[in-house]
């Protein structure tokens, strides 16, 4: 009777805080919080206005769709640094296809699912053919990419396609911008994937540790592969979305993008050392890259400023993530 009563004691008995825990589930938040009430301090005029605010959710649509593909490459304990050049070859490829007469939703799913999904699959498979760390592959991959833009649009802007594709993504939906419900639903179908199904499950576990996933049957170079296709994927759609915002299909779109994709990834909380992180957190760190591009131009900062900024959040992102873990 008494072991009864010190056992019901000790698991009412309440845990005690875990700040690591309750920075990893809210940390994310907090760092957005705070860096739209700085903002709003230093320009509320006209940054804490509802056009303003819906503007940073579309603007942020496409850096939260990059973002989320890098999410899963970095999730390997890998990276992606391609995914800049592979949002311009889809976008081109779309716009081309559009100005050949193809129906401009189907030219959006061949440039943006197709297109993009086969030049992850290429990310994936020389990854593992030659055993080399997705660094040096997507960096050489980065560069064939936009070299590949460039020729076939002779190094022009490509427009003068359809007024229905780029006044659909214009359009909203109750208020809510087309580009930002976009990227929700991509956004739920992955964490659909990372949260219920066996394939997510492995794909943190190969995070976790790629020799312990091996030796548990799961099959490395397929989800190497799948990974590196889903990245493709988003930065695809995000390339679609890109060029129907500008009504222009750009050489040059998406550079140095995957500055910001790392940042979104990192930022919401996804570990550079693999096997941690959550979809919406991801989607959150867009949100707040968005918001800091925002912020800074209405302050009338100067874009190499903004990059200053930006390098300073990744390199303070990781430090606190290994801190905290530690």
């Amino acid at each position: 009777m008494g072991i009864t009563t010190r056992v019901k004691g000790d698991m009412g008995e309440k845990k005690p805080f875990n700040f690591a825990l309750f920075w990893d589930k809210y940390g994310t938040f907090f760092i957005l919080a705070i860096i739209v009430a700085i903002f709003g301090t230093l320009s509320s005029e006209y940054f804490l206005t509802t056009n303003n605010i819906t503007q940073i959710f579309v603007q942020s649509s496409v850096t939260v769709l990059i973002g989320m593909g890098e999410f899963f490459a970095i999730l390997v304990a890998g990276i992606d640094l391609s995914v800049g050049a592979i949002l311009a070859l889809s976008g081109m490829v779309t716009a081309k296809l559009m100005l050949a007469g193809v129906d401009p939703f189907l030219a959006a799913l061949i440039g943006g699912v197709l297109v993009g999904g086969a030049l992850g699959a290429i990310n994936g498979c020389l990854v593992n053919w030659t055993g080399l760390h997705p660094f040096i592959i997507t960096l050489g991959t980065n560069a064939i990419f936009r070299g590949m833009t460039l020729v076939i649009s002779d190094a022009n802007s490509v427009y003068g396609f359809s007024f229905d594709f780029v006044n659909f993504f214009a359009a909203s939906v109750l208020g809510v911008p087309v580009p930002v419900i976009f990227s929700l639903v991509v956004a739920v179908i992955l964490w659909f994937l990372t949260t219920r199904m066996r394939l997510g499950r492995n794909i943190y576990a190969l995070g976790g540790n790629k020799n312990s996933a091996f030796y548990s049957g799961i099959d490395v170079k397929f989800h190497i592969l799948v990974v590196f296709i889903i990245s493709g994927v988003c930065a695809g759609l995000a390339g679609v979305v890109s060029t129907a915002r500008l009504g222009a299909a750009e050489p040059m779109a998406g550079m140095g993008f995957e500055t910001y994709a790392i940042a979104s990834a990192i930022i919401g909380g996804t570990s550079f050392f693999g096997g941690k992180g959550r979809i919406f957190s991801v989607v959150i760190g867009g949100l707040i890259i968005g918001t800091i591009n925002n912020g800074l131009n209405i302050l009338q900062v100067q874009t190499y400023y903004q990059l200053v900024v930006m390098g300073g959040l990744i390199i303070a992102a990781v430090a606190l993530d290994r801190l905290i873990s530690k």
